[in-house]
């Protein structure tokens, strides 16, 4: 077969001339030869074919009737790529007969392949919006008249269907032709204004009852595809009403929900408010087929009759709630989209619907807060119910599944339904701006009841639905002055948790809680122990380490008291090795927050215990070989001190937009923690760099460490800039890394002001240039991380206003040299 394969390609060389003969070789070589190299040259040059001035002989014959459709549907689609790319190629004096030729070619392809005839009504397609209106005015009506005339050669079924292909690629050519901008315009105005030829004849064809429904079909597919010239929706009424007949029949059902909401999706129907009143009524009149598709399972019907609903209320609520008088028929549509969003099932299991309904809620609350007071008063008096419905509507699709159902959702439809929640409570905080604080009394209320009402236990995942209600808005909006918020915190501890998605949930509620709890810090005790306690379970990993942080940075003046257990049993699970690297991470950060509010010798006391483990496992990791495994074990401590650094801030910078300076300790004098710290294992940081130094992961892990530790401390890291200067130095000399030019950039940034530390600064700028233009010289293509690096670092330099100094310190440098 190779052999053959090659065989083939030796007869096709690049070179060969464009005639039908190559070009049916070559469309052989394209479709049969095994070889994927030979197809590739096949393609490469029939593509070259298409595109040449032979292109326009040698397509036409390709067409002829005998040829395999393969070879016609290459023939037509070269014709296509000549019309719509080299419009300017062809002479006006033949137009004439290239529409001729492509007028009886589609006829004798009416009976013929399908995908030929369609690329050959894309063709004349193109052929006619480069042509109008100058050249051709009436293009439309020609094109229907002249398939409407009497042949007795062509079936008129076939004519028909011809026609109506001819018709439905036009506006779908003109959407993506290459016209340019101001032709384009007067094109699509053109193509507007002979809608009067096409229209009649589709409603007609709808009407009548002998037209098959593949006929029915291609006429409501033709509609939509008119519809998206911004047709007037005024003159589409008419087929839109044919349309909604149309839903009756199962076979047209799908082509007619698409024809109806590109209809009533345009943007310029918000125009005709008269028409979109009289939508309201066939709309409503689809409820009863709405609830038999729902009672009966059919998704597909129940989808496609919401896409209806929802396209008319959401594109144009304004509209129709400006019309005061039809209040009552808007409600109705309101309600039908109600029930759509209540439809019953497991989202995306059992129905697929609901989440087309989510943004129209949003929509309706946002227009209704924008009318004027006194239009708005009155709307909020009409929906505020509504939307209490809605909300119960929401909470009870959100509920998990049982157990044993939840177990046999696949991961892809587990995740389906996270993303789904997710939307579900974007909607309940945006309908917080409707109902504001009844809202969160509402759900404490039925909470409550569910908690305290010992004859009927409720099931684990209605109290889910309820807490993860409170904490979508919690979340997002200022809860701090709710009276509702001590009573959840004091009900949050009754709750039994069996289950790991309610446990999830309690974790975030409470994680969304902090900011308040940091003003109720008596409230701390109620929720802490849980929280702990959740640390323990590799399954609540995210939620109950990510609310550990939030307390932790939101309430760390108030947690002194509690410092002692949150970091031995946050010890105990980071040995434990219970959590992933990123969830491990996270801890770092929520203690360097928790140590940060402590006293000096506390914070020294508590990181000696935290940190000496890994110290001592680090110490014995550099005396090691370099492999792989030991390599990850490096890369994880260096992260773990980075990310606690990151946060250990006992000059409290990160309070500095804090209005309050109440629960501020005062700033320690003396040396800082951290600096402390990083001073004492400097010696073996440098001892793993050096078995390390070509490994751009370690190094920049090592990076890291410093980098974040100066974003944090500033001033207060002062002590380790001489030391650090010179070993990234010696690094930087020894192998060049973009992360030793980012971390020498923020020493810039902070340090080079300072007189005492601008010397080892401004060596280590000078040695790191020096050694960069060295490096570019033999090639910077090759390292386009240190470019970029380097780049950022000079225009730090810039932004100093010791640019000068820097600049002749340069000068004097290249002199030198």
């Amino acid at each position: 077969m190779e052999r053959r394969g090659e065989a083939a390609a030796a007869a096709l060389p690049q070179t060969l001339d464009f005639t039908v003969e190559n070009v049916e070789k070559a469309l052989h070589q394209l479709y049969y030869d095994p070889n994927i190299e030979n197809k590739n040259l096949a393609q490469k040059w029939l593509m070259q074919a298409q595109v040449s001035p032979q292109a326009w002989h040698f397509s036409w014959l390709l067409l002829d009737m005998d040829k395999v459709p393969e070879i016609q549907y290459f023939g037509a689609s070269a014709l296509h790529i000549k019309i719509s790319r080299y419009w300017n190629d062809i002479p006006a004096d033949q137009y004439e007969s290239l529409k001729s030729q492509l007028f009886s070619q589609i006829t004798r392809f009416a009976s013929g392949s399908k995908i030929v005839l369609t690329r050959l009504c894309v063709a004349l397609a193109s052929l006619a919006l480069n042509m109008m209106p100058e050249a051709w005015p009436c293009a439309v009506a020609d094109m229907v008249r002249m398939f409407q005339a009497e042949d007795s050669n062509v079936d008129g079924r076939a004519r028909c269907l011809a026609l109506l292909e001819l018709l439905t690629v036009l506006p779908e050519e003109f959407q993506t032709s290459r016209l340019p901008q101001y032709r384009k315009g007067q094109v699509r105005s053109v193509l507007a204004q002979e809608c009067s030829s096409v229209f009649p004849l589709l409603e007609q064809l709808l009407q009548q009852q002998d037209s098959p429904s593949f006929i029915k079909q291609k006429v409501l597919k033709c509609f939509s595809s008119w519809v998206q010239l911004e047709i007037p929706l005024m003159e589409c009424e008419n087929l839109i009403q044919a349309a909604f007949t149309s839903l009756r029949d199962p076979e047209l059902f799908d082509t007619a929900v698409e024809a109806i909401v590109n209809a009533i999706s345009q943007p310029d129907a918000q125009r005709y408010v008269n028409t979109l009143l009289k939508l309201i009524p066939p709309v409503l009149g689809l409820q009863e087929q709405l609830r038999q598709a729902v009672q009966s399972r059919d998704m597909e019907t129940s989808h496609g009759i919401c896409r209806i609903a929802v396209a008319l209320g959401e594109n144009h609520s304004r509209a129709l709630l400006d019309q005061v008088d039809h209040w009552q028929s808007f409600l109705a549509l309101v309600n039908m989209i109600m029930f759509c969003t209540g439809i019953p099932g497991h989202y995306p299991v059992n129905e697929t619907t609901s989440s087309l309904t989510l943004t129209f809620w949003y929509t309706l609350q946002d227009d209704i807060l924008s009318f004027d007071p006194e239009k708005q008063a009155m709307y909020q008096q009409v929906y505020r119910p509504v939307y209490f419905q809605l909300v119960d509507v929401l909470l009870h699709k959100a509920q998990f599944p049982s157990d044993e159902e939840y177990s046999c959702w696949s991961s892809d439809e587990k995740e389906q339904f996270r993303i789904y929640r997710v939307d579900i409570s974007d909607t309940l905080m945006y309908v917080y701006e409707m109902l504001g604080a009844e809202l969160l009394s509402s759900l404490y209320d039925k909470l409550g009841r569910l908690l305290t009402n010992t004859e009927q236990p409720s099931s684990w995942q209605h109290t889910e639905a309820l807490l993860y209600g409170f904490q979508s808005i919690a979340e997002t909006i200022d809860v701090n002055y709710s009276d509702v918020v001590p009573g959840l915190i004091g009900l949050i501890p009754h709750i039994s948790i069996s289950n790991v998605q309610l446990a999830d949930t309690v974790m975030f509620t409470i994680g969304a809680l902090s900011e308040w709890l940091a003003d109720h810090p008596v409230m701390i005790n109620n929720v802490l122990p849980l929280v702990l306690q959740a640390l323990g379970n590799p399954e609540l990993s995210i939620s109950s380490v990510s609310t550990l942080k939030k307390i932790c940075r939101e309430c760390k003046y108030d947690l002194p008291p509690y410092a002692a257990n949150i970091v031995a049993v946050s010890q105990d699970v980071l040995m434990k090795q219970i959590h992933k690297t990123s969830q491990c991470m996270w801890l770092m950060q929520a203690l360097g927050f928790l140590l940060s509010a402590l006293q000096v010798e506390e914070i020294l006391k508590n990181l000696h215990s935290l940190i000496t483990p890994y110290i001592q496992q680090l110490e014995k990791l550099a005396d090691e070989t370099p492999n792989p495994s030991n390599k990850l074990a490096i890369i994880h401590i260096l992260g773990l001190l980075s990310n606690l650094f990151t946060t250990l801030d006992i000059s409290h910078h990160d309070d500095d937009h804090e209005s309050s300076e109440v629960k501020k300790l005062p700033v320690p004098q003396g040396p800082n923690p951290v600096v402390m710290v990083l001073q004492q294992v400097f010696q073996l940081i440098q001892k793993v760099l050096s078995k390390w130094l070509n490994d751009a992961q370690v190094v920049e892990s090592v990076c890291s460490i410093f980098e974040k530790s100066v974003k944090t401390l500033l001033d207060d890291f002062a002590p380790m800039v001489p030391q650090l200067c010179e070993m990234l130095g010696q690094m930087y000399s020894t192998i060049p890394q973009a992360s030793a030019i980012d971390l020498t950039r923020q020493l810039v940034h902070i340090f080079a002001h300072e007189p005492a530390h601008f010397p080892p600064i401004k060596a280590l700028f000078l040695l790191v240039t020096s050694v960069t233009l060295t490096l570019f010289q033999q090639g910077p293509r090759d390292h386009p991380d240190i470019v970029d690096s380097f780049m950022q670092l000079l225009a730090q330099v810039c932004f100093s206003f010791l640019f000068i100094h820097f600049l002749f310190s340069l000068f004097l440098f290249f002199n030198s040299i």
